[in-house]
């Protein structure tokens, strides 16, 4: 399936059709990569959904590799590969949108 219609299917289910990723039983001290809630200069194109649906299989893949863990090591596995594919599917994002020119923010305070 090409990936255009897999974020079609996507964008057409509703929005209790994923399971919620448990946020609430990650590990103490775990300290998670942020998830963009924008696109990069507020511009909706293919490279934005590209990433939301990068996201949205990892955090599928997350919930179903926590339903299937047996202890502890496994838990943090699953997070830790969650991670990965955050942070990954972010820089792809990010090199993307710097190829057609935009940048992403940055604030500097003081001198």
């Amino acid at each position: 399936m090409k990936k255009w219609t897999t974020l079609a299917v996507v964008l057409a289910l509703p929005a209790g059709a994923f399971a919620a990723v448990p946020y609430g039983s990650m590990p103490p001290g775990f300290d998670p990569p942020p998830v963009r809630a924008k696109p990069i200069a507020g511009v909706y194109n293919q490279y934005w959904y590209n990433y939301k649906a990068d996201i949205l299989e990892a955090e599928k893949e997350l919930v179903s590799d926590l339903r299937h863990a047996t202890d502890r090591e496994d838990r943090w596995d699953a997070w830790d590969e969650w991670t990965v594919e955050v942070t990954d599917a972010d820089k792809d994002y990010v090199k993307e949108m710097r190829k057609k020119g935009y940048r992403t923010g940055r604030v500097t305070v003081g001198g």
